[in-house]
């Protein structure tokens, strides 16, 4: 079949069933055939291969049933790079970015005011590794961050699956650079921060978790969008139960997980350090409140369509305005 014509035909039969059915044919048209955008154009007459058109008419099954685009081609991008993704992390999301610009200025600001110091910098729930993987290339790009000063990274989650997949994207956006900069990569399995001795403190603490409440994800998940719950979920507890109230009904508010998370950053937080944290638009006040109530300050960031997203958070100390 030409690709004009499969092209018509496929985004015909997506929709039916996908919010994007032209992104989406692009997409899968492009990752199948090693097509640019413009060869879609320009290649009208190309008579797609057999093998090729079997894969792409299985692909938009899998769609129409709800799976993900990343998780058919297995690879999506995120600030400007391409990270490898499968069912076990989360599809790095545009929001995200906000987080990892963020983080970025604080470094910078951090590492201009100490010097020739190496920072620590901790990616908790690290998922795909795209938020401490995105912050590190980007400050490899700036001229002011030569290899030798690159922070140590530990990328740390529940999910030894997901860190796999974290240590897949490090090698392929890394390992080109030589042995330093893999170096300054550490991977650690680990229930929150359980598994990280109390000795150990890091300059900036960077964190998407699980923070969507319980019936939302029920939701989210019925789409058949296939991301892992234990990802999504943010009222489960330490011990994987669900969280309850002290009457015995079950919380419903998201914020279970960053509970925990909040007192146990704080412990390992070295002085003048930053958390950074990624939270839903519906609770990142709540979010703050708690780190408030720990005794941080804190400061709320709006994402791409201005909707609370990242929650900044330090202890006060005389020497931070200096960074």
């Amino acid at each position: 079949m030409k690709l004009q014509e499969l092209k018509s035909k496929i985004t015909k039969d997506l929709s039916q069933t996908s919010p994007s059915p032209k992104l989406d044919t692009e997409v899968l048209l492009s990752y199948c055939l090693g097509f640019s955008k413009t060869d879609l154009l320009l290649k009208r007459d190309y008579e797609v291969p057999a093998d090729k058109e079997a894969w792409l008419n299985d692909a938009v099954s899998r769609r129409a049933a709800g799976l993900p685009i990343a998780y058919i081609t297995g690879h999506k991008e995120f600030y400007g790079y391409d990270f490898l993704v499968t069912p076990d992390v989360l599809i790095p999301k545009p929001d995200t970015e906000i987080l990892v610009e963020r983080a970025v200025d604080v470094i910078l600001s951090m590492m201009y005011a100490r010097g020739e110091n190496l920072l620590t910098v901790c990616d908790m729930c690290t998922g795909s590794g795209c938020i401490a993987l995105a912050v590190a290339k980007t400050l490899l790009e700036d001229e002011r961050v030569p290899p030798e000063h690159l922070p140590k990274f530990t990328l740390a989650d529940i999910s030894e699956p997901a860190l796999d997949i974290a240590r897949r994207n490090a090698a392929a956006l890394f390992s080109n650079l030589g042995s330093l900069v893999m170096s300054r990569f550490n991977f650690v399995r680990t229930n929150l921060f359980d598994a990280i001795s109390e000795a150990i403190k890091y300059d900036v603490i960077l964190s998407n978790p699980p923070y969507i409440p319980h019936t939302m994800v029920d939701e989210l998940l019925r789409d058949g969008r296939s991301e892992p719950r234990l990802a999504l979920d943010g009222d489960i507890t330490l011990t994987g139960d669900r969280a309850r109230e002290a009457d015995g009904q079950a919380k419903d508010d998201g914020l279970e997980i960053i509970r925990n998370l909040i007192p146990q950053a704080q412990a390992h937080l070295a002085p003048r350090g930053t958390v950074l944290m990624e939270t839903g638009e519906y609770n990142a006040e709540a979010t703050a409140a708690i780190a408030e109530g720990m005794g941080f300050n804190t400061e709320i960031h709006k994402d791409l369509e201005g909707q609370l997203r990242v929650v900044e958070a330090w202890i006060a100390t005389s020497l931070r305005s200096s960074q």
